[in-house]
């Protein structure tokens, strides 16, 4: 029985490998969707593998930029009845915790613990850039998680500085790809915004920091 080889050479082995790695990340990002819709996974866990997928997805999507110039085209060629992953992963680019506002304050929202994360998340965020931490996949993580930490301050408003401008941010890195690097005067502005997020951030901190 003659043996069918779905490939010729290396090159095009490693392309239709890719293919199927694709075909999986938009699988595993339309189940992670309808199972936060469903309140089967907590916001935190879905943001976490959401940003996984992402990031999967942005690295992978560079890689086949000349193959797949259409990822939509591509779910249409194998059928995928995938329009919550093609949101988020072409079109939105970040989590709906991120995107909605919709991490869920836990009773412990105000507490020292959380604003101490946010400090921390925002000192890590300005010493990475000053460390020259400039590609979208060291960036990204970590504007994510300063975003997700500002999320459980209730006594943020929703147009609370830090949140808008990381928002701006996010959407912006997410339409890059994940090797790409901010430019100079992009790494110094992200810097000011984030020095200037912090200062007003302190700001609006109670006294006692409760």
């Amino acid at each position: 029985m003659m043996e069918v080889k779905l490939w010729n050479d290396k090159r095009e082995r490693e392309m239709y490998e890719n293919f199927a790695e694709l075909f999986a990340i938009i699988k595993a990002t339309e189940k992670l969707e309808k199972a936060y819709i469903r309140d089967l996974i907590s916001p935190s866990e879905y943001e976490s593998e959401c940003n996984k997928l992402i990031l999967h997805f942005k690295t992978l999507s560079a890689t086949l930029r000349d193959t797949v110039p259409s990822i939509q085209r591509f779910a249409d060629t194998y059928k995928m009845d995938c329009p919550s992953a093609l949101y988020r992963l072409v079109t939105s680019g970040v989590p709906a915790t991120v995107e909605h506002r919709a991490t869920v304050a836990a009773s412990t929202s105000n507490s020292a613990s959380i604003v101490a994360e946010c400090v921390q998340n925002f000192i890590t965020s300005m010493d990475s850039l000053k460390l020259n931490m400039v590609a979208v996949d060291q960036v990204y993580p970590l504007l994510s998680d300063l975003s997700a930490s500002l999320n459980k301050l209730s006594i943020l408003p929703p147009d609370f500085e830090g949140k808008t401008k990381m928002k701006e941010w996010l959407s912006r890195l997410s339409k890059m790809g994940a090797a790409d690097e901010l430019t100079e005067q992009q790494s110094r502005q992200l810097h000011f915004d984030l020095e200037s997020s912090y200062n007003s951030f302190m700001a609006a901190l109670p006294k006692g920091g409760n």
